[in-house]
């Protein structure tokens, strides 16, 4: 195992598209961190660097106490696993977890161990004598990381190895990826764009757009604290609602207008906070969860309410999404108890609890103003 140092670290093809743009982070050792972004944002491209399958353009990257910006792939000590499994079809599936160990010239019953050893962990042992054809694509993807894992190497490197299975064995197969990471405990650097993935697997998470990173942390942290509208808006299901307009001083306080019907009073601390931005124009973000039928229960406390006209109800057992729109046209979603009656294509209150609002400064990646990054 070993830490992994990328050191502002660039990529730039043709000399003049820009992929990654000063990518800078220390993983520890033993720690499962996941790249996650829309397509094109770099996050592959990142892992390609410090695998050495892509060459970097500025900065330097380093696995242990070794910067590895000219060591071959091949003399990295990490083990890739592939969006498309990348099994060889001639061989068995013992062959396709042994032959890495035969390059390095292992002695034959050590492989055999390894291997043995390790198709027991990932229920797989029944498996070895078949080829990759024989094998339904979540028995492919055990053997994929069965390949991986029998090299014992300092660093796990994972490019979307879930995008090919259905949803159910999606969610399996994550499960004992995570569990085969506490149990290894191989530090693991993960690239995908489902934001569920990262927020179950993650130890950190970095979210990045347009080659740059947006924010680095735990994914609690990055779910109740999302650093700027971009990452508020990426990470979440159902996404956060956004409501665009201006803070007012109104009757000695501080308010969120939207120009027309919208009139929500900050809280003290939170007016505080954003006190600096008075007149200017600002977008008001809040999860679905964050509204409420009444000022009962739950969300008693500071809050507002919000008028708005339903559309469509999608029951969920326990909670129901209720899809709303505002006076000026904006599209809202409330996430809130199940009841059989509630009422659709009408104008309903909701209690919007103001401790769970944020507020971002105007522009895509305007940065929270409620709580802003270190």
């Amino acid at each position: 195992m070993a830490e992994v140092k990328l050191d502002h670290v660039r990529k730039v093809y043709d000399g003049t598209v820009v992929a990654v743009e000063d990518f800078h982070l220390t993983i520890k050792d033993g720690e499962f961190v996941v790249l996650v972004g829309p397509s094109g944002c770099g996050k592959s491209t990142t892992l390609r660097m410090v695998a050495g399958l892509e060459e970097i353009s500025d900065g330097t990257i380093s696995i242990g106490d070794r910067v590895v910006n000219d060591v071959l792939p091949k003399d990295r000590d990490i083990a890739m696993v592939f969006q498309n499994y990348a099994l060889y079809p001639h061989m068995t599936v013992y062959k396709n977890m042994a032959f890495g160990l035969m390059l390095r010239k292992l002695p034959r019953d050590q492989i055999h161990t390894r291997v043995e050893q390790t198709a027991a962990m990932l229920g797989i042992e029944h498996l070895l004598k078949r080829r990759p054809k024989a094998l339904s694509g979540g028995q492919r993807q055990r053997v994929a990381l069965g390949r991986a894992i029998v090299r014992e190497p300092k660093v796990f490197l994972f490019d979307e190895p879930l995008s090919n299975l259905d949803a159910k064995l999606r969610v399996t197969t994550r499960t004992e990826i995570k569990n085969l990471h506490q149990r290894l405990k191989t530090t693991t650097i993960y690239v995908t764009h489902d934001q569920e993935e990262a927020m179950t697997l993650g130890d950190r998470i970095v979210v990045m757009s347009e080659g740059k990173v947006q924010q680095v942390d735990t994914p609690l942290n990055i779910y109740r604290r999302p650093a700027n509208r971009f990452v508020a808006a990426f990470l979440g299901s159902p996404p956060m609602n956004f409501i665009q307009g201006k803070l007012e001083e109104s009757e000695g306080g501080l308010h969120f207008m939207d120009g027309q019907y919208i009139d929500l009073t900050l809280p003290g601390e939170m007016a505080s906070r954003v006190a600096s931005h008075k007149g200017k124009a600002v977008t008001l973000g809040f999860r679905p969860t964050a509204m409420s039928e009444t000022a009962e229960g739950k969300f008693a406390g500071p809050g507002n309410s919000l008028t708005l006209q339903t559309s469509v109800v999608e029951p969920l057992g326990e909670r129901i999404d209720v899809s709303c729109t505002s006076s000026t046209g904006g599209h809202l979603v409330a996430r809130i108890e199940a009841r059989d009656d509630f009422p659709v294509g009408d104008r309903v209150t909701f209690h919007l609890d103001m401790s769970h609002v944020h507020l971002f400064a105007d522009g895509e990646f305007g940065p929270n103003l409620v709580h802003p990054s270190a």
